[in-house]
């Protein structure tokens, strides 16, 4: 993270090192950033949110300064090592914000360890489709190519160049690349040269389906999405809010990327949906519609 208030802090998980940024004071909320991303992807939102809570922000393991696990089925010990975090902070029980493949680890969480969340956020999250064919064989080879790394290199050239942004940030949906602060750009791309292991999260990502899993959620959800997500289409925004009876807000003028396209519009919608949840006026999820 960019902004001073944040530090960066090592946990030993079951012998292996986990990363997280830590800021802000107040209620505990968590942040678990996308597939091939790193807790710098939060680098916009997570200093909004630091106003009135204590932000943590890890790294998924294989990615930034998190190390990679071993050989693991299925994404339930990605969720294992964030509620570890968790715990280790005292942050319990804590709201849970998960963007794409972290939201899919964020309802991992909340049904392997329900005590560790309070509520949660799925913010253009994974889970019940990964893309058009052609999306998902591209990011296959960009899991064994990595061409983040090139970018990451060159973050600061790509913030400087309108054509740079197109070419970088147009593949996964930004609606606006040019409209992206550097901020965000270098928080996009800043963990490209440290991750270590993204294949294995890409792959517990397509053996994953949490459809069935869903109605076992009692806890208040908010469903928030990009209008414009090309990448995790709107389709799935309607079907994780029918199926967890759980309210949708879309914010305009973004795609995939909304928590840096759009921070403050973000931030808005989760700090309102947390209070709601802290009252009482928020509707936990009650079963799911599995037809």
């Amino acid at each position: 993270m960019t902004d001073a208030t944040f530090a960066a802090r090592s946990f030993d998980v079951k012998g292996r090192r986990m990363r997280a940024f830590v800021g802000g004071d107040g209620r505990p909320i968590v942040l678990v950033h996308g597939l091939g991303g790193s807790a710098t992807n939060w680098v916009e939102l997570a200093p909004l949110l630091a106003r009135g809570h204590r932000v943590i922000a890890p790294d998924l393991p294989g990615h930034g300064r998190s190390e990679p696990l071993a050989a693991v089925a299925g994404l339930d010990a990605f969720a294992d090592r964030i509620a570890a975090v968790i715990v280790e902070e005292g942050a319990a029980p804590a709201p849970v914000v998960g963007h794409s493949l972290g939201g899919l680890v964020a309802l991992r969480i909340a049904l392997r360890h329900p005590e560790l969340v309070s509520s949660l956020v799925l913010a253009g999250s994974a889970g019940l489709s990964i893309g058009k064919p052609l999306l998902r064989e591209l990011l296959t080879a960009f899991t064994v190519i990595r061409p983040g790394r090139l970018a990451g290199r060159y973050r600061t050239l790509v913030a400087r160049s309108p054509l740079l942004r197109r070419f970088v940030f147009g593949f996964v949906s930004v609606a606006d690349p040019v409209g992206l602060t550097d901020i965000a750009v270098e928080g996009f791309l800043a963990g490209q040269l440290l991750h270590t292991d993204t294949a294995s999260a890409w792959r517990a990502l397509q053996e994953d389906d949490p459809r069935q899993d869903l109605g076992r959620l009692a806890l208040p959800v908010l469903v928030l999405w990009g209008a414009e997500d090309a990448q995790l289409p709107l389709e799935d925004a309607f079907e994780y809010a029918r199926r967890l009876r759980a309210p949708l807000r879309t914010i305009a003028g973004c795609g995939h990327l909304l928590i840096g396209e759009r921070p403050a519009a973000c931030a808005h919608a989760i700090e309102e949906f947390i209070a709601a949840a802290g009252n009482g006026s928020a509707e936990p999820a009650s079963g799911a519609d599995t037809s």
